[in-house]
């Protein structure tokens, strides 16, 4: 049995899928967490990575649509068992995404068909307001796409993907990055300053910045404004995916799928880089909601083999690992970022810690400090192995050296019968001189 799970950044609603053959078993259901009971179920033949989840929610789950034929459908939030709201009409629609925070508006895509291009049109989400497009962008060679708001709902990132690349520079096809505002102000291409694919792109956790890995191997990766001008280039390397933590202060750069696993951990802030490390066959990743961990997992039934989970710090140290015989899903637990305060205040707090120094009260004594409480650790000595010890234990015999404590027991008994008998041997010596 397949079964699929999504849980909200909220976490009042979990959403599963699994396989049905009959459409009188619902196999999409919607749950509540507080009570576990089934608040909304419908039936779905299929289920590709590009309809997962059914129904999309905004990220504070007041806005909840789904994608059916030629429509996108809305829902009470407040009230599944009412059914649908109410529809937006739109012939073709073959892909669509709500809107994180706040849940106003909705962008869909509609491929070519019939010598007509290819578009992607972003609507608002109240009834009243849908009668047009707000903005809207279309282009050819285009088969699928992949739509990224921003947090403010303000700015849309619309990377157009085609199966094939006419220049022949790529087996993998061509892609291009599209910029799409909500009051229409920009409607265009991202200038990328690298021929190539674009691999990965991500917006800040604010919403006013963006991230793209673009170009031919090594990739580059650049960080744009919402103006859509660059602002700090990142370098290049072997790299197809960037992370961009909850906070917005630091950032992954990765290689993972058909590249070697190597990451860089970027402080955007003050623009330099904290580390590299290399986290081999992950399949995911993800920063905590609290932005001070990185977590990459090996899963099945991508790779049946070396399946766990490595989490790092956020400069890059290895904090955390553990292997499963057959691991098929990490996720962290959903959390507002909110509820955490700054990393950097964090770090400043804990460094400023300072254990007070206690002083021994008792009439007439003198005040003593108190022993320190993290005392300073005796170096181990370096492992020897055994036949180690011995050759030592040998070369300090034959050449009259002072026992050492690694000097095995018979090299000892043999060096005091030595002694003695050059003790005994001197006596006799000088007794016969006398």
């Amino acid at each position: 049995m397949l079964l699929l799970l999504t849980c909200l950044r909220v976490g009042l609603i979990i959403q599963t899928f699994q396989k049905s053959s009959t459409p009188q078993e619902k196999n999409v259901i919607l749950w509540k967490t507080e009570t576990g009971e089934a608040v909304y179920q419908l039936f779905q033949k299929n289920m590709t990575k590009t309809t997962w989840p059914s129904i999309r929610f905004s990220s504070d789950e007041a806005v909840a649509c789904r994608m059916a034929t030629n429509e996108i459908q809305f829902f009470d939030t407040t009230d599944f068992p009412k059914g649908i709201l109410y529809r937006l009409r739109v012939p073709g629609v073959a892909a669509f995404e709500v809107s994180k925070a706040p849940g106003s508006h909705v962008a869909v895509f509609v491929p070519e068909s019939k010598g007509s291009p290819a578009s992607v049109q972003i609507y608002a989400c109240g009834k009243d307001l849908q009668s047009q497009p707000l903005a809207r962008r279309s282009f050819f060679r285009c088969s699928t796409v992949q739509l990224n708001w921003n947090r403010g709902s303000t700015g849309l990132l619309a990377v157009a993907q085609s199966d094939v690349d006419k220049t022949n520079q790529s087996y993998y096809g061509e892609s291009k990055l599209n910029y799409l505002t909500t009051d229409g102000t920009h409607e265009g291409l991202v200038p990328l300053r690298k021929e190539g694919p674009v691999h990965d792109v991500q917006w800040s956790y604010s919403g006013s910045e963006f991230a793209v890995v673009y170009g031919f191997m090594p990739a580059s990766a650049t960080i744009f404004n919402k103006k859509c001008r660059p602002i700090l280039e990142l370098g290049s390397g072997p790299y197809n995916t960037v992370r961009w933590n909850p906070k917005g202060k630091f950032l992954c750069l990765a290689g993972f799928g058909n590249l070697p696993g190597d990451m860089a951990f970027w402080d955007y802030v003050d623009g330099k880089q904290l580390g590299t490390t290399r986290a081999e066959c992950s399949v995911t990743s993800e920063w905590s909601p609290d932005g001070r961990y990185f977590m990459t997992a090996t899963t099945a039934p991508r790779l049946q083999i070396d399946n766990g989970i490595k989490i790092f710090h956020h400069n890059g140290s290895l904090f955390f690992k553990k292997m499963f015989d057959k691991l098929f899903q990490a996720e962290w637990k959903p959390v507002s970022p909110d509820k955490f305060g700054d990393i950097s205040e964090l770090i400043k707090s804990v460094g400023s810690l300072k254990v007070a120094e206690t002083k021994s009260q008792g009439s007439g004594s003198a005040s003593r400090k108190a022993a320190p409480s993290n005392p300073t650790a005796t170096k181990p000595a370096a492992y020897r192995p055994p036949h180690a010890k011995q050759a030592a234990a040998i070369q300090a015999e034959l050449l009259g050296e002072s026992p050492t404590p690694e000097m095995s027991k018979n090299a000892l008994r043999n060096k005091k019968k030595r002694e003695k008998q050059k003790e005994k041997k001197a006596a006799e010596a000088a007794a016969a001189g006398i």
